[in-house]
């Protein structure tokens, strides 16, 4: 009996709890978390993790597939051309970690600019003496750079607000009209040249690809705080380095790196940086969120009906009511 007829096979690619899918896959399909060969033919769908690589290769060995749902928006380890180009959707699944990264992104603001590793070893080491030589920032009155105002970056703008700093946003794709909250749209050259605060909440593209260079940090205010929960390509880590070393820096931030898991850099061991392994968006709620749009991404393309989020919109339903055929 071929399982994949009677029972629609959806596999993980990558680490995926069945508890947070299972719910909301098609009723009677069978999920597999750790996938043989066998399961790889016969899977109509797929859960994609952000590690996960997705190249021509596995495309081969997934003859049936009909859908990857990437749990995230992060499609750079993705063929999404080749998969397309075979009528399979990848979905992506957008807003489900907003505000857990626009969060995670405030709370290495607040780390680096209370320097709060500093307080922590004050105390811990009884140094209290040494308190009062702890110079903290203050983030009422500074001014925030947003590189990027899609859904997570014009959270942190609400967030920043709140703190009672001062807004600047800079995104080329912003829409004529589009509505700014309260936040001022720059130029990249003054943001760079006001913000005592940059975050970084865009795309890795050929054009984005090191974007935070030396010219960038060259032209920041002294002792600026710099945090990346975007893309580690964004950043030219020696740069930053450097920018940390003559003061340009007085903290860094990284939830992303360039590879992931990343070599080991000197910059890691400063202790003005703050680390932590992608994980700004894998908040419970978050997470949970992310994984039933997965699932429900799923869902939608193998009933016939449009997925919420496409990585290559140009994908359509196709035209016909299944790609497989029972065995002999």
């Amino acid at each position: 009996m071929n399982l994949n007829a009677s029972a629609p096979v959806v596999v993980a690619l990558g680490v995926v709890d069945p508890a947070l899918v299972v719910g909301h896959l098609p009723p009677g399909s069978r999920f597999v978390a750790e996938p043989t060969d066998a399961d790889l033919r016969a899977a109509v769908g797929a859960v994609v993790r952000a590690d996960a690589d997705v190249d021509v290769a596995l495309l081969d060995r997934m003859p049936a597939l009909r859908v990857l749902a990437r749990t995230g928006v992060g499609v750079e380890r993705v063929d999404v051309a080749e998969a397309t180009r075979r009528g399979i959707a990848v979905v992506v699944t957008p807003g489900a970690g907003t505000h857990a990264v626009a969060e995670g992104a405030m709370a290495m603001v607040l780390h680096l600019v209370k320097r709060l590793r500093a307080t922590t070893e004050c105390v811990a080491q009884g140094r209290w003496a040494d308190r009062g030589r702890l110079v903290l920032g203050d983030l009422e009155g500074a001014t925030i750079g947003i590189v990027g105002f899609g859904r997570i970056g014009r959270r942190v703008g609400t967030l920043a607000a709140a703190f009672g700093m001062t807004v600047v946003v800079h995104d080329p794709y912003l829409g004529t009209g589009t509505s700014l909250d309260g936040a001022e749209l720059v130029t990249l050259d003054e943001l760079r040249s006001r913000a005592h605060v940059v975050t970084l909440h865009l795309p890795l593209t050929p054009q984005t690809q090191h974007l935070v260079d030396d010219a960038f940090l060259a032209a920041v205010p002294p002792g600026a705080v710099l945090v990346n929960c975007g893309r580690g390509g964004l950043l030219d880590l020696d740069a930053a380095a450097k920018a940390l070393a003559d003061g340009r820096l007085s903290g860094l931030g990284l939830d992303v790196f360039d590879p992931e898991p990343p070599v080991h850099h000197p910059v890691f061991d400063h202790p003005d940086v703050v680390l932590s392994p992608h994980v700004m968006g894998l908040s419970v709620g978050a997470t949970r969120a992310t994984f039933t749009a997965a699932a429900q991404g799923v869902t939608d393309v193998l009933a016939g009906r449009r997925p919420a989020a496409l990585a290559d919109p140009a994908w359509d339903v196709p035209d016909r009511t299944t790609q497989q055929q029972e065995e002999q």
